[in-house]
């Protein structure tokens, strides 16, 4: 209703932005989901137990969704408003392999060292794969809501301060009595989660490299 013509360029780069958040939810979601699936399906044959249980699934995707919905507010890389997207199928099958795999790598690693170094059962391994998994899942998209090195693009204020509060909840929530009595889980000793988080780091470091290769791939095709 302004009378000036640059609220077009402004729907415009807003327009924009919107797709390209849309696409890091999108292609952030399907990633994770593939990664997780492949790694159920790989290690169920293999346990006397579930990795985890139905409930401990849907709180998983209850506590990692809330951040998510906070990518709408996100801020986008420069080169994605300069000018127009486009959803390309072909990028984003190759971006589920890629980062599913990633993912599925590390649940595999989580397991190995509950199981064989921790020699856990099926409170402790559930309790320390719901951990890795949740905190992960939010570590990703931090690192893969731009297409350039994470530390150089600062999140929206809400998609921070969120995954910095979901993060907690996680570490926390095996250690609240009764709550954790109703998910199945178990407290944790330092040592279990200082392993833990050290799978996570390992995690972030491996997927930042792989996002830089797959970007500078894409960009030469």
């Amino acid at each position: 209703l302004k009378p000036d013509l640059s609220v077009l360029h402004q729907s415009v780069v807003d327009g924009r932005r919107t797709f390209a958040n849309t696409l890091k939810y999108v292609h952030i979601t399907i990633s994770a989901n593939f990664g997780n699936m492949i790694s159920m399906a790989v290690a169920t044959p293999f346990l006397p137990f579930l990795p985890l249980l139905p409930k401990q699934i849907l709180l998983n995707n209850f506590l990692s969704d809330l951040p998510s919905v906070a990518i709408s507010t996100d801020a986008v890389d420069q080169d994605q408003v300069a000018r127009p997207q486009e959803w390309d199928m072909n990028r984003t099958r190759r971006f589920m392999f890629v980062f599913g795999l990633i993912s599925s790598a590390f649940d595999l690693l989580t397991f190995a060292t509950l199981i064989w170094v921790f020699k856990a059962g099926e409170g402790v391994f559930q309790t320390g794969w719901f951990i890795v998994s949740l905190l992960t899942e939010l570590a990703v998209v931090l690192v893969l809501r731009t297409r350039g090195p994470a530390w150089r693009s600062r999140p929206s204020t809400l998609l921070l301060r969120s995954t910095l509060a979901v993060g907690v909840a996680t570490l926390a929530i095996p250690f609240l009595g009764g709550l954790s009595v109703v998910f199945g889980f178990v407290p944790l000793s330092p040592v279990q989660i200082g392993v833990l988080l050290a799978i996570v780091a390992a995690y972030v470091v491996a997927t930042e490299a792989a996002k830089s290769w797959f970007y500078r791939r894409s960009t030469k095709e």
